[in-house]
Formats: C-alpha cells, sequence, structure tokens
C-alpha cells in the first residue's frame, strides 16, 4: 500500500497542470525592477532554494539581489528598506520564520508573495499574490517544489518583460516525462540497495547553476523523508572539507550540464576513492551511474530530475527501515521561530 508521500509523489502531474493553468496577477506587470534599490528573495527549506535560477537570472542581467533565508533576514533586518522589493515563498504561507519577518520587519515598498495557501498571511500581506495550485501535500515538499519551480520561473520571465507563456510551454513539455518518471521508482532502488552494505550510509547532493536548487532540496527531504544523514551542496563547496567525508559508504548525487567541469573532476576523483557517485543528467560525469532526464529546456530537466531524488527518498527510508516522508519529530509547516 502506497504511504500518502508516495500518493502525492504520483500526483505530481495534475498538480502541475492545475499550475501552469493558473494565470498570473496582472499587477505583476507594473513591477519595474530597475525602480527598487534592492531585490530580495527570502523562504525557508525548498522554498528558498528553489528562488536560486532567479537569483541567478537576475545577478546575471546586474539586478542587486540577494537571496537570504527568513532566518538570517530576521537577524538582518536592516537589509529591507523603504524602496526594497521583497520576494518571499513560502509553500504554506505559515512558515514561522516567513510570518515574523512580515509581521515585525520594516515594510518594503513592494511584497511579492508565492504561496499555496490563499488563506495565509503571506497572501493576506501581499501587494502581488501568486499561488501554486498544489493542491493538499500530506507530507514532504514534493508536488508543491515542483509548483514553486515552475511559478519561480514564470514570475522571473513576467518580472523581466519576457513572455511567461515561453515557460509554460517548456514545462508542459516536460510533463510527459513526469508522467513517465512518477511510475518509475524501481531505477533508484539498485541505488538505495548499495548504499545500505556500508557501515555509515550518507549521501551528498552536489549541483552547479540552477540545478543547485535540487541539490539542496533533495538533501532536505532525503533527511525529512528517510532519516538518513545527507547534505547539499553548490559545485565547489563539497571541495572544501566535505571531500574528506566521501569514500566507502557515501553515495553521491551530481546535478549540473553535460560536461561540466567542476562535477566530471569530483566524480572522477570519488569514484576512484570508492564513493558510489550517480549523475542526474543527459550524460554521465566521468562515467558514472546515470538516472537520465529527457533533453529540452534547463526547466524541464529540473522537473523530471527531481523526481528520481523522489523515489530515492522512498527506498532510502524503506531500506532504513522507516516509513517514507512520515515526520517523527517536526510536522508540515514549521510555524515555531
Amino acid at each position: 500500500m502506497s504511504t500518502p508521500y508516495e500518493n502525492d509523489i504520483a500526483m505530481q502531474p495534475q498538480a502541475v497542470e492545475a499550475q501552469l493553468a493558473n494565470p498570473l496577477p496582472a499587477t505583476l506587470r507594473t513591477v519595474q525592477l530597475a525602480s527598487y534599490d534592492r531585490i530580495i528573495l527570502t523562504g525557508m527549506g525548498s522554498s528558498d532554494y528553489a528562488l536560486i535560477p532567479v537569483e541567478r537570472a537576475l545577478a546575471n542581467r546586474g539586478y542587486p539581489v540577494w537571496r537570504v533565508d527568513a532566518g538570517r533576514l530576521l537577524d538582518m533586518p536592516g537589509l529591507i528598506t523603504e524602496n526594497t522589493l521583497l520576494w518571499a515563498t513560502s509553500q504554506s504561507g505559515m512558515s514561522g520564520e516567513v510570518v515574523a519577518l512580515l509581521e515585525k520587519g520594516r515594510r518594503p515598498r513592494t511584497l511579492i508573495g508565492l504561496t499555496n495557501d490563499r488563506e495565509s498571511v503571506l497572501a493576506a500581506k501581499a501587494d502581488v499574490l501568486v499561488t501554486l495550485e498544489s493542491g493538499d501535500e500530506a507530507t514532504v515538499s514534493s508536488k508543491s517544489y515542483l509548483n514553486t519551480l515552475i511559478a519561480c520561473h514564470r514570475v522571473l520571465a513576467s518580472l523581466l518583460g519576457e513572455d511567461e507563456a515561453q515557460v509554460c510551454s517548456a514545462a508542459a513539455a516536460a510533463l510527459a516525462g513526469i508522467r513517465s518518471l512518477v511510475g518509475e521508482s524501481a531505477s533508484v532502488a539498485g541505488i538505495a540497495g548499495q548504499l545500505f552494505t556500508a557501515e555509515r550510509p550518507r549521501i551528498a547532493y552536489i549541483g552547479t547553476g540552477a540545478y543547485a536548487a535540487n541539490a539542496l532540496t533533495g538533501a532536505l527531504i532525503t533527511k525529512e523523508a528517510s532519516k538518513v544523514s545527507a547534505e547539499g551542496f553548490i559545485g565547489g563547496e563539497f571541495r572544501h572539507g566535505p571531500l574528506e567525508t566521501s569514500g566507502k559508504g557515501m553515495l553521491a548525487v551530481l546535478l549540473g550540464k553535460p560536461g561540466d567541469e567542476t562535477l566530471e573532476k569530483l566524480a572522477a576523483e570519488m569514484l576512484a576513492n570508492g564513493t558510489q557517485v550517480v549523475t542526474i543528467g543527459q550524460t554521465p560525469y566521468a562515467g558514472s551511474a546515470l538516472l537520465p532526464v529527457p533533453q529540452g529546456e534547463e526547466l524541464g530537466q529540473l522537473l523530471c530530475g527531481f523526481i528520481y531524488i523522489e523515489h530515492l527518498t522512498v527506498a532510502l527510508a524503506e531500506k532504513n527501515g522507516f516509513i517514507p516522508g512520515h515526520f517523527l519529530y517536526g510536522q508540515k509547516i514549521t510555524v515555531a521561530v
């Protein structure tokens, strides 16, 4: 019998369709990025990580942008000015740090709120409200993360004066791959089985570019869903200390564009020291195992690639003796600060 978490994974195609059918508010077109002294992107957990592609795109265009999780932003309230564009993402709209920031912090000039709950604190305080349309989610983020990625890309395109219909087309083109992959949980069973032959199983998700969003979120949901020690890294971060934890008993999941030099070198070194290395992408790094994603737009690859991670968390939980996605100490919505 499937768990609530597995049911949510299976329902992702319908959730994506609901997001694509949800029109963006017309007020987004009135937001002129160049008129703000700074742009701050904030959230917690996967809601924060899903903003990485937005951060990269805005920085590459020369905008003064900070991505700071809401907890750190509470500790640096002066970062928000009266002429700030604050983009806050919270799937529940009720995350403790986000609520505290909105209720106690300085009011920005404009607040864009991205949430799944129209009745939440974030929705009520937003000047521009964008909804995820993920539907109810029982436990660890799955539907909501995919829809957050899509919504972030759509909002970004609108703010940049680009055609957000192209983003919708890219996500729609990925739907066939998503539908196929949600039923292919067996593809990761051997990976989980090999990891649990070691005494100290541990996982590193390492991503470059926009794929870092999946790496950081992958580590987060692995810990939540399977209770296996996992950490996420952006590219070369892994070399600065964490590399010493590699070797037998580590699974390294690499995510990035084909031929990425950083990941090619890391894969070769870790394969040589006995690390189990898996690439989620179009081609494997340094001859590692491959979980293939369809060719196409980067957004589609992010969406399809993340489904492998979800399946892996289920397989890991089962190997670890836990119900996949079942919280032992926390809960779906973290309201404590």
